[in-house]
């Protein structure tokens, strides 16, 4: 026993990346708890900032990423495998997609299912001459759709090549292995490549601990509303420490045990529960308002995408809305794009684009046309709308007692949540533990508990910080904190890209 716990320290000690990045965490953690509200005001300042001088910055990184895809799709470089030519997929394409959309989306589209569509079209942001139904769906399809899933996609193929096709270890470094190739000095190579490891581990942290936030507020949020008492946030950190416990359970067990199993069951109650809301609604309505909201997302994404003419909402309004997902899209990076590549072995370029950008973004698009467009009917059967689905929190709750069942059905979207809320946990605490274990595919179990509980003590702080004021609660603060934490991985995305394309071009024939 003594032995096995002096060899845990000493790798501890050893693995640099992981002392360096728990340090921080510890440090930025000890700040949260005992300077709560100073913490706080200096997150607000610092957003404020960032958004007046980065916002737009933001806005083309998201057009680049998207039309990189588009290209690279359409070139003879989307029948590059990654892998050998004779790999082929470790996973099928049901179990795949269920773990890539589990891992990048999530809980998220419950959180929002009502709510966003419902503000939109009742605070339309562009100016064009179209109904507002259709607006309010077109717009919240451009927050949900090709733009956040080409971020994830851009990092999982450049990962996936330099993993997969370049034999480098699972690290977030490795996509920029052809610095090598500019700077020859061995000592400036490994300060870079350990630099961007912690900026990937702290980005990491800061964009799960954010999601988890969310969630288990939304949880507890919907307990309180179904339960018609308030055990304020006791209960939200119980809930937390539930959802930690069954999400190191779950990458106790690994990617073929654990998170594909649990990904695919969130699949499979997702798909009933929107199928439940579409087949008691006007289904061919729903279906026609899908089809035009998706021509208008297509056809207004490049002026959509720069905030350009009447297709510009305001900087409030981008500040408040696109530029806050497009930092929280850019968080999840580096952990949905590493564990995309990990899942995706065998699978050439086109399929991997194709499967992320489309495919789980065509069903969030139906999705959010279902729940909103029923929403909208709810609201015109009120006569007048008292704001009932405004609370981001309690929305869908409130939602489903206009359906029968509404106990049952609000009992499966509970567990829905935390369903989901663990599989995005536990494919982050996979990669966190590939990150610091060396960037091995399968890290140990010591480093799978390690993050378990390190994630576990930082989400408790952004609760804390969540509900430091009356006028605030997670939502605000994270959003807040989002905009500054992915600034400087936004940043070094643009040089990941360049790197890429050039090491990708040069080797593409002898790759074949």
């Amino acid at each position: 026993m003594t032995r096995k716990f002096s060899s845990i320290t000493f790798k501890f000690k050893k693995n640099r990346l992981l002392y360096i990045s728990l340090s921080i965490l510890i440090f930025l953690s000890f700040f949260l708890y005992v300077f709560t509200l100073q913490t706080y005001h200096k997150i607000e300042l610092l957003s404020v900032i960032i958004r007046q001088r980065f916002g737009r910055f933001y806005l083309w990184l998201g057009l680049l990423c998207v039309l990189l895809l588009i290209v690279l799709t359409c070139s003879k470089w989307g029948k590059r495998r990654l892998g050998i030519p004779s790999d082929r997929p470790q996973f099928s394409r049901l179990a795949w997609i269920s773990m890539l959309y589990s891992a990048g989306m999530g809980a998220g589209i419950l959180l929002r299912a009502v709510q966003e569509p419902v503000f939109m079209k009742n605070h339309p942001p562009l100016g064009i001459d179209t109904h507002t139904d259709i607006i309010a769906l077109e717009y919240t399809f451009y927050q949900w759709g090709f733009t956040a899933w080409a971020f994830y996609a851009v990092f999982a193929i450049a990962i996936g090549y330099y993993l997969f096709v370049r034999s480098k270890k699972v690290l977030s470094s490795s996509a920029f292995s052809s610095v090598e190739n500019f700077i020859t000095s061995k000592k400036q190579q490994h300060l870079i490549f350990n630099s961007v490891d912690i900026l990937a581990i702290l980005t990491t942290v800061f964009g799960l601990v954010a999601a988890v936030g969310l969630g288990t507020t939304q949880i507890k949020g919907g307990l309180t509303h179904l339960l018609h008492h308030d055990m304020g946030l006791t209960l939200t950190i119980l809930v937390l420490l539930l959802i930690s416990i069954l999400a190191f359970i779950s990458v106790f067990r690994g990617v073929n045990k654990g998170i594909k199993v649990i990904s695919t069951l969130n699949i499979y109650c997702t798909i009933g529960l929107l199928l439940f809301i579409f087949v008691q609604g006007d289904s061919i309505h729903i279906i026609r308002q899908f089809i035009v909201s998706l021509y208008h997302y297509i056809v207004d994404f490049i002026p959509l995408s720069l905030a350009y003419g009447n297709y510009n909402p305001g900087e409030a309004f981008l500040t408040d809305w696109t530029y806050y997902y497009w930092a929280f899209w850019l968080a999840w990076a580096p952990f949905t794009g590493i564990f995309i590549a990990r899942i995706s072995k065998g699978r050439t370029l086109r399929e991997l684009i194709l499967g992320v950008l489309l495919v789980p973004s065509l069903g969030t698009f139906f999705w959010f046309t279902t729940f909103g467009q029923s929403a909208f009917s709810i609201i015109e059967d009120m006569g007048t709308y008292q704001g009932q689905f405004d609370d981001v929190f309690s929305s869908i709750f409130i939602f489903f007692e206009h359906y029968p069942f509404q106990g049952i059905i609000n009992t499966i979207v509970v567990l829905l949540l935390i369903s989901f809320l663990v599989t995005s946990l536990d494919s982050a605490i996979f990669v966190l533990s590939m990150f610091t274990d060396n960037g091995r595919q399968e890290p140990s179990k010591r480093h799978r508990f390690l993050w378990s509980v390190i994630v576990f003590i930082f989400s408790i702080g952004i609760l804390l910080l969540g509900n430091v004021k009356a006028e605030i609660n997670v939502l605000i603060a994270m959003q807040k904190l989002l905009i500054i934490t992915s600034l400087p991985f936004a940043i070094l995305m643009v040089f990941m890209i360049v790197l890429f394309i050039i090491d990708f071009r040069k080797n593409y024939k002898s790759d074949n």
